[in-house]
């Protein structure tokens, strides 16, 4: 019994999703259908539910289960990105760099007999952000990035804007605004170790309302995104419907599955504000892609994302 947790012997090789609602998502049907295009149809998926903010010794146990039997290969881990890092650090031989900065992983994988970790969000948030708003876009723009929540999504992008190189990438100023003070902290930390000409502003607010108002304060063609969790996850929306997005906004809800408020919320100023909304699923499709080719230990080419994307959607247009 390692580290005091008892541990299942698989009797297949098995990918696991450690999520909230994990039934719930295309990633039950879009896993299959992915190792049969790869040639690894042996490998099974399963979800381990957990709590929002879930007490240490769920997160410990479920590492342990990765760590000490043979056949669990890895994890792909959504909300609990940070609060699983924060419970079991010490069992991880080796974290990767973008996992130090952001203090999280999303990818829980094996190699020669050490547990790794790895937070692949700063890529695949960047390969989707890149995608909707294409090249120099705050330059042509002038818009700045409004984040409602300040998860491990959230720093994810923030970081991604800080590496671009060409100013015209990065935008003046990124606004985190989050229900807790916790969370709003993590993130001051990990930016302070970075120079970056971005202002970043950090608010602490519940109230959607007050959510309405700094929002609507925004230049035109800003990028507004639901990082919270709300509409799916949780109920609701981190505004109301009374919150007018700014001219020309980009709305990017990250998630594609759930109520998705917010995103009706953009939805019904597509013509009145000239909004441009984008839903999670590129976001999906890049994020589990990543984490994947990780844990299995193959080369995802441009090629081969392209043939996956190809699968994934012909199980999101059922």
């Amino acid at each position: 019994m390692p580290e005091g947790y008892e541990i299942t012997t698989k009797p297949h090789p098995t990918f696991y999703f450690i999520g909230v609602t994990t039934s719930k998502s295309s990633i039950m049907k879009v896993f299959p259908l992915w190792m049969k295009e790869i040639g690894r149809s042996e490998v099974v998926i399963e979800g381990m539910d957990c709590k929002i903010h879930d007490g240490a010794e769920v997160y410990r146990r479920a590492v342990a289960q990765i760590k000490h039997d043979p056949l669990s290969l890895g994890a792909l881990v959504t909300t609990h990105k940070i609060d699983l890092l924060d419970a079991a650090r010490d069992m991880f031989d080796y974290l990767d760099t973008y996992a130090q900065i952001c203090g999280e992983v999303s990818s829980i994988s094996k190699r020669n007999g050490r547990l790794e970790g790895h937070a692949k969000d700063p890529i695949s948030s960047g390969l989707s952000l890149d995608a909707i708003t294409g090249k120099d876009y705050f330059k042509r723009t002038g818009g700045d990035v409004l984040s409602f929540g300040a998860g491990g999504s959230a720093i994810a992008t923030l970081l991604h804007l800080m590496n671009k190189q060409d100013k015209g990438d990065r935008p003046r100023r990124f606004i985190f605004v989050n229900r807790s003070q916790g969370r709003l902290d993590h993130a001051q930390a990990m930016v302070a170790g970075i120079d970056t000409d971005i202002l970043v502003e950090y608010i602490q607010n519940a109230d959607p309302v007050r959510n309405d108002a700094i929002m609507g304060e925004m230049p035109p063609h800003s990028v507004v995104i639901n990082a919270t969790g709300m509409g799916k996850d949780t109920p609701g929306s981190p505004i109301t419907w009374n919150g007018i997005l700014p001219l020309h906004a980009i709305a990017w809800e990250f998630n594609y599955r759930g109520e998705l408020d917010f995103l009706h919320q953009a939805e019904a100023q597509v013509t009145s504000r000239d909004v441009k909304v984008e839903d999670g699923w590129v976001y999906f499709v890049h994020g589990w892609t990543q984490v994947v080719a990780q844990v299995l230990h193959f080369d995802l080419s441009a090629s081969l994302f392209e043939r996956l994307n190809r699968v994934a959607e012909t199980v999101r247009a059922k």
